[in-house]
């Protein structure tokens, strides 16, 4: 995965939109953000419920890890995207979405 494909995934989830977030881009539902990406290091961070976080990391642990300060254990994570398969990228995204999103947008999203 590269990252357009990977904005591209982020923008198709229900009313999810890009915007400025110091250096990097964010992708917010309804004001919240549920992914950042570093294009120069083909890194995305994502927001997962700090309780599952513990179960994504186990998929790859190189490609997978904690943000490595506070926000790491409130559930922010690292994915190195170009690591992992499309399906796995993917999965992720939906399930960081999911985390932030209103319930009436969230029921559209399904998680394998």
């Amino acid at each position: 995965m590269n990252t357009s494909e990977f904005e591209s995934l982020c923008l198709s989830l229900p009313e999810a939109e890009k915007g400025p977030h110091f250096e990097n881009v964010a992708f917010k539902v309804k004001g919240k953000i549920f992914a950042t990406l570093n294009a120069k290091e083909c890194r995305a961070t994502l927001k997962f419920k700090p309780e599952e976080q513990d179960i994504y990391l186990k998929i790859n642990p190189e490609a997978i890890f904690p943000v490595p300060n506070k926000w790491g254990k409130h559930g922010w994570t690292h994915l190195l995207y170009g690591k992992l398969s499309h399906e796995i990228t993917h999965e992720l995204l939906k399930i960081a979405y999911v985390s932030v999103a209103p319930p009436k947008l969230a029921q559209f999203v399904k998680l394998e």
